[in-house]
Order: structure tokens, then C-alpha cells, then sequence
């Protein structure tokens, strides 16, 4: 009776520890998980403002040739002037993903509009960059990968007992992930932009 009279405050003290350390686990999973997420909008936004970066040079280039698709191309940079405006965080990336899938939607019709015009498709300069986009894209692709996954264990931490109580008390949030829309699924079709 003694003995354990005498090891029941140790183990009360071993207990509360183990408590303690599973539960700063728990803290610090969920705010690794946030920091991933925003590390994985940043490499998004890198991505990005390369793509916004190089729209205005292809459409210089096009301009020369392109008198037909004026307002195509003021749209874009309509678009990218927007999208270029708004900084990322967990408020915003719901816009910018909307802003980003309204510009892939306008630079495809523009990038099928260009089959139009032999002189743009065969201008060297017009080629580069054209080769350049499309690495800046494969690169966007890459980037919302790596976000949607960081999404995803951070929305699993929000979600999921018990690490959700700690989401709820530091007020983070599910956030969305970077899913294009339907529209911009759909295929594009070139007659569309023959007439």
C-alpha cells in the first residue's frame, strides 16, 4: 500500500508529460501543416508572376500581327493586371484561383488563335516564347500539386480529431484547393476561332 502511495505522484507526473508532449505534437503538426500550405501558395505565386511576367511580351509580339484578337488580348491583360494585384493568403486564394483560371481560359484561345495567323507561328521571337510558356505552365502545374497536397493534410489536420480542436482555438482554417474550372476543362475547339 505504501509502494503505491508512493509512485502514484510519479506516475501522475509521467502521465502529464506524456500528455504534454502529445499534445504540442499535435500544436505543432497542425501549424507545420498551415506553413506548408502557405510555403506551397508562395511557390505558386513564384510561378505565377514568371506566367504574368512573360503574358505582356507575347502580347507584344502578337500585336504586330493580331488586329482581330484586340479585345483577347486587352481581356488578358485585364486579367493579368487583376490577378497581378492580389497578394496570396488563406482570404484571397479563392479570387486568384478564379483569376487564374479566367487567364488559362483566355491564353489557350489565344494560343489557338495564333494557328490564324502563319506569320506569328513561324516569328522566332513569337516561338521563345511560346516554348518559354509552356514551361512556365508545366511549372504552375507543378506548383498546384504541391499546394493541393499541403491542402490536403492541412484540411485533414482542420478536419480530423483531435487535432482539429487545435485548428479550431488558433483559427485556421480549410482552405480551397487549386482545381480549375469546369470551363477550362472542357476542349477548346479550334473552329471556335477560324471564323
Amino acid at each position: 500500500m505504501d509502494l503505491l502511495l508512493l509512485f502514484t505522484p510519479i506516475l501522475m507526473v509521467i502521465v502529464g508529460i506524456v500528455v504534454l508532449i502529445i499534445l504540442y505534437n499535435l500544436y505543432a503538426g497542425v501549424i507545420k501543416k498551415k506553413n506548408k500550405m502557405r510555403e506551397a501558395m508562395s511557390g505558386i505565386d513564384v510561378q505565377l508572376r514568371k506566367r504574368y511576367d512573360l503574358i505582356p511580351n507575347i502580347l507584344t509580339i502578337a500585336k504586330k500581327f493580331m488586329e482581330h484578337e484586340r479585345g483577347l488580348m486587352e481581356d488578358i491583360t485585364k486579367l493579368r493586371t487583376a490577378a497581378s494585384a492580389i497578394r496570396s493568403d488563406a482570404e484571397t486564394i479563392s479570387k486568384k484561383i478564379e483569376l487564374d483560371n479566367q487567364i488559362t481560359s483566355k491564353m489557350s484561345q489565344l494560343l489557338v488563335s495564333v494557328e490564324n495567323y502563319p506569320q506569328l507561328k513561324s516569328d522566332q521571337t513569337m516561338i521563345q516564347a511560346m516554348q518559354t510558356y509552356a514551361e512556365v505552365e508545366e511549372h504552375i502545374a507543378a506548383a498546384r500539386r504541391f499546394y493541393n497536397s499541403a491542402v490536403n493534410d492541412l484540411n485533414n489536420a482542420v478536419e480530423i480529431f483531435p487535432s482539429s480542436i487545435f485548428a479550431a482555438l488558433l483559427g485556421i482554417k480549410t482552405c480551397p484547393f487549386f482545381e480549375t474550372e469546369e470551363t477550362v476543362k472542357a476542349p477548346i475547339s479550334a473552329a471556335d476561332y477560324l471564323k
